[in-house]
């Protein structure tokens, strides 16, 4: 590869653009943009038989390598978001667990430095405004109701760096609180909740647009009681998001999803923990503590999965060669739709010029060879193994 060294071409592989899959087609990157066009004298580096894919980005992410982003200090922080960009992941949202309400937003006003710098998209609240009956990994004793008051603290602790929250909205306060943050441009999340169908309805209808972790932690669907999933699954002001691990969920819930709201309201998470990309052991969640054990995060007391050692490349792989959804498909729901929701679709989400030169590069297994943010190789597919 030789050639001006502020312009690379990348050429010969399957790129996977918004109009569908070019064969043997070519993404320009000129500093850190996505350019229309090449210079004379342009490097060019040939990736005949592989995938070029846009950069991931994970809505729902608690840490990785071994760090937490509810508890790590601001490098702890960091090495998770190199973690996570090692796998393709080049935009990612800090997600928090259920916590003090003063802890939590010292926790927010430390990630918002952080969102600031360019290192994160913004700030997930996973909790503490959640169902008790449906509480997952989150400390019972610490929960509340989503008082709009104790939302609105929080949401300003983030100094403008809050995307979303996770609510029981079934409960007192919680459908107040949806408004509220549909005002502020904030996302309000149905999870960790024990609505039922109605009451799922009236919350997408006061503005809730995002189901956290479809499926999980909350009621199964049954023939006369629907609950949530089916309000969910059914409205197209919603998107789904989907944790597809091979633990979360069975196949055939990622098939249905899949099919009945279609790969345009679906967003591929890892909802991972400080194990991710890092290995088995003891580890904490908040104050719960976690036994990793062959990949599969739980609970040291009770068992609850606690999360997921997930990363996006598996995630992807796993859709593709295992649940055989088109390529396509998978590309909406791990870059272009999480963009879109984060209102950054100007910016990431999809190989397109003037947009951030964001991108995985993949073999013709789907396994990742190259990681590229913002027109620097995180991970290098000339020197990857």
């Amino acid at each position: 590869m030789a050639g001006s060294a502020d312009c690379t071409v990348l050429s010969g592989a399957r790129v996977v653009l918004p109009t569908g899959t070019v064969e043997g087609g070519r993404v320009i990157v000129e500093g850190t943009r996505i350019a229309g066009s090449a210079p004379d004298g342009a490097a060019v580096l040939d990736l005949t038989g592989h995938w070029i894919v846009p950069g991931f980005v994970d809505l729902h992410n608690h840490g990785g390598g071994g760090a937490s982003f509810t508890s790590g200090t601001p490098e702890e922080v960091l090495q998770g978001v190199r973690t996570h960009r090692e796998h393709g992941t080049t935009t990612l949202v800090a997600s928090t667990v259920t916590g003090e309400l003063d802890a939590l937003a010292r926790r927010a006003a430390l990630l918002a430095e952080l969102v600031q710098q360019g290192d994160l998209a913004g700030i997930h609240f996973e909790g503490p405004f959640i169902s008790p009956c449906r509480k997952g990994a989150h400390k019972e004793d610490l929960l509340r109701h989503p008082d709009p008051a104790e939302v609105r603290k929080l949401m300003d602790a983030a100094h403008g760096s809050a995307r979303m929250f996770t609510l029981a909205t079934e409960l007192p306060g919680g459908l107040e609180s949806v408004r509220m943050l549909a005002d502020h441009g904030v996302i309000a999340a149905i999870g960790h909740t024990d609505a039922s169908y109605e009451q799922a309805v009236r919350a997408i209808d006061a503005g809730a647009t995002v189901a956290t972790h479809l499926f999980n932690a909350m009621p199964g669907l049954a023939h006369r009681t629907p609950g949530p999933i089916a309000a969910l699954l059914e409205d197209e002001r919603v998107t789904v998001e989907l944790i597809n691990d091979g633990t979360h969920l069975h196949p055939a819930m990622l098939e249905l999803a899949f099919h009945h709201a279609g790969p345009r309201r679906v967003a591929l998470i890892t909802d991972a923990m400080d194990a991710a990309g890092f290995g088995d052991g003891i580890y904490h969640l908040g104050p719960l503590e976690v036994e990793v054990k062959d990949s599969v995060a739980r609970l040291v007391e009770g068992g609850a999965i606690a999360g997921s050692t997930l990363t996006l490349d598996t995630a992807f792989k796993r859709a593709v060669t295992v649940d055989g959804l088109p390529v396509e498909d998978v590309v909406q729901a791990i870059s272009a739709n999480p963009a879109r929701l984060l209102g950054l679709s100007t910016e990431v989400g999809s190989l397109e010029p003037g947009k951030y030169a964001d991108l995985v590069v993949l073999d013709a297994e789907f396994t990742l060879k190259g990681v590229m943010r913002r027109g620097e190789w995180v991970r290098n597919p000339l020197t990857s193994n």
